[in-house]
C-alpha cells in the first residue's frame, strides 16, 4: 500500500476518533446533568375539587416537580387536610396556600370571604335578581329608589340612585359555585362581597328603600359618581308648585283685594281715599 495513502487514512481515523470522543463527552455530560436535577414531591389534587370543599385525605395525592417548586406549594398532606378550598382545583394540580382558606375557617361560603371583607345578604325577586342571571362570580351595581329624607311631598317625586358599584356576587341562594352554562336560577337571597362600611350602607338601604341589582361586565371595573334621576325628569320638565291658599279654622282664606289710593288737594287741605280695584272684582 502507498505510504502516503496509509498516512492519510491514519490521520482521518485519528480525527474521527477525536470527534467521536468529544461528542460522547458532551452528550454524556448533559445526560448526567439531567439525571442529577433534583425533584420535589408536592401535594396535588387527586380529583377535581369544587370551591368551598373542606379537604380530606381522599382528596389529596402527590406529584413530582423538577427543580424548585412554586412559592406556597404544600409539601405535607397534613398541612392541607381540614382546610376549605377558595378556588376550584383540578386533578393533578399542585395545591398552593393561596388556594386554601386558613386552618379552622371551615368551608362553604365563609371560606370564600377575603380578609377584611364581609358577605352581605340582599333579598331579591326575579326582577331585582336580573331575572335569575346573577350567579357567583358576577359583578353588579346596587340601585336604590325612594323618597329622600324630608322630601316625602317632594314636587320631583321619587328618586333612583346608584348606591354601590362593582360588587362581587359570592352566592346566589345556597349556590356558591359559578354557573358555567349561564342558566337562569330564581333565588330569594344574593350574597355580595362588601367592606364593613359598605355592609352598613347596604343594610340600611335594604330596610328603607327598594333595591335593584344591575348586572355589569366583569372586565368593566370603572366606577364614578352618578347624580341620580328623579321621577319628574322622565317627563322632560319639573313640576311647578301650586299656588298656596291659606286656611283658618278649616275655612279657605281669600287673598286680600287689590287697593289703590286717590289724593285730593283743596287749597291747603289734603285728603286721601282708598278704592278697591275693579279688575280684582272681575
Amino acid at each position: 500500500m502507498n505510504r502516503r495513502l496509509l498516512t492519510v487514512l491514519t490521520i482521518a481515523f485519528l480525527i474521527a476518533g477525536a470527534c467521536s470522543l468529544l461528542v460522547y463527552r458532551l452528550v454524556g455530560n448533559r445526560v448526567t446533568t439531567a439525571k442529577k436535577q433534583t425533584t420535589t414531591r408536592v401535594v396535588a389534587a387527586a380529583a377535581d375539587i369544587k370551591l368551598g370543599t373542606v379537604l380530606a385525605s381522599s382528596d389529596l395525592g402527590s406529584i413530582e416537580i423538577a427543580g424548585t417548586p412554586p412559592v406556597g406549594t404544600i409539601l405535607k398532606p397534613q398541612d392541607a387536610i381540614g382546610r376549605g378550598v377558595i378556588s376550584d382545583l383540578y386533578k393533578g394540580e399542585p395545591i398552593l396556600e393561596t388556594r386554601l382558606a386558613s386552618l379552622g375557617s371551615g368551608g362553604g361560603l365563609a371560606a370564600t370571604i377575603r380578609k377584611g371583607m364581609r358577605a352581605c345578604a340582599v333579598k331579591v325577586d326575579e326582577v331585582v335578581g336580573v331575572a335569575g342571571f346573577v350567579t357567583p362570580g358576577m359583578r353588579v351595581d346596587v340601585l336604590i329608589s325612594g323618597n329622600p329624607p324630608g322630601a316625602a311631598n317632594s314636587i320631583d317625586g321619587p328618586e333612583v340612585r346608584t348606591l354601590l358599584q362593582n360588587l362581587e356576587v359570592l352566592s346566589a341562594g345556597t349556590d356558591i359555585q359559578k354557573d358555567t352554562e349561564g342558566k337562569p336560577n330564581k333565588v330569594q337571597v344574593v350574597n355580595l362581597l362588601v367592606s364593613p362600611e359598605q355592609a352598613e350602607v347596604l343594610s340600611l338601604a335594604s330596610a328603607h328603600t327598594h333595591i335593584q341589582l344591575v348586572l355589569r361586565n366583569p372586565l368593566d371595573t370603572a366606577t364614578g359618581k352618578l347624580p341620580g334621576t328623579a321621577l319628574s325628569s322622565l317627563f322632560g320638565e319639573t313640576v311647578k308648585p301650586a299656588a298656596k291658599v291659606s286656611t283658618i279654622a278649616g275655612k279657605t282664606r281669600k287673598p286680600a283685594p287689590l287697593m289703590y289710593s286717590v289724593v285730593v288737594f283743596n287749597g291747603s287741605q289734603r285728603s286721601e281715599q282708598k278704592f278697591e280695584s275693579h279688575e280684582e272684582k272681575q
